[in-house]
């Protein structure tokens, strides 16, 4: 999943990064809302976190231009300021919901996946592949009942093959799914995970397909060719 926050206090803006990267998501940051708008339309993020006041422009203009070009993306303001006028004013805009500072991060992260999982509606929360079982609310990954122990970055990798079950998925998809906007590093740390993913999850679910990715499959459909 990837975060965009939008955020002019710096301390804050990297706190939040932090905190969020450690529960499984890629973010990435931004200090004024014209950056914002800019990233936010062309990162395909799946929820912003945005400031409301911001260098030049400010959150309730970049809510209002995303909302006017179709962009539904979920939104959540932060602001400094106290008062109904300024939480209507934000939700007129078309934010989906609101946080006045200074907000616990344990409940900004439960608002952030209360937003998923509403934007998430309508699809299966539990992926299914075979006896391989990953729950998206629960972030919980079983295997023919066992319970799989996985740390966040390898649950984002997981849950996006299967996601796309039985599809070739390249590394870049990965990276874009799972890493920060900026990262710069080897490629080939999406070798690492999957790597890890086999030796938890066991034989026969992860397939390399030469040159163009993995595929997740049932069980040892295709056997589990590495490379």
């Amino acid at each position: 999943m990837r975060v965009l926050i939008v955020e002019d206090e710096k301390r804050l803006a990297i706190s939040l990064a932090q905190g969020l990267r450690a529960e499984g998501f890629a973010v990435d940051v931004v200090h004024t809302g014209t950056d914002g708008l800019h990233r936010a339309t062309e990162g395909g993020y799946d929820l912003i976190v945005l400031d409301i006041m911001l260098p030049g422009m400010n959150g309730y203009r970049v809510c209002a231009a995303l909302r006017a070009a179709g962009d539904e993306t979920p939104i959540l303001m932060l602001t400094a300021k106290d008062g109904e006028y300024d939480e209507a004013e934000g939700l007129d805009t078309g934010a989906d919901d609101y946080l006045t500072k200074p907000f616990s991060y344990v409940v900004l992260v439960a608002r952030v996946r209360a937003l998923l999982r509403r934007r998430g509606r309508g699809a299966a929360p539990e992926l299914r592949v075979g006896d391989l079982v990953v729950d998206r609310s629960t972030r919980r990954v079983t295997r023919g009942g066992r319970e799989i122990g996985l740390t966040a970055k390898e649950f984002t990798v997981l849950e996006r093959l299967a996601g796309r079950a039985g599809e070739v998925v390249s590394k870049a998809e990965i990276l874009e799914h799972g890493w920060d906007f900026a990262y710069q590093g080897d490629p080939n740390i999406v070798e690492v995970y999957v790597s890890a993913l086999r030796r938890k999850l066991g034989p026969g679910l992860i397939v390399t397909v030469r040159g163009a990715g993995y595929r997740l499959v049932a069980g040892n459909e295709g056997g589990d060719r590495r490379g």
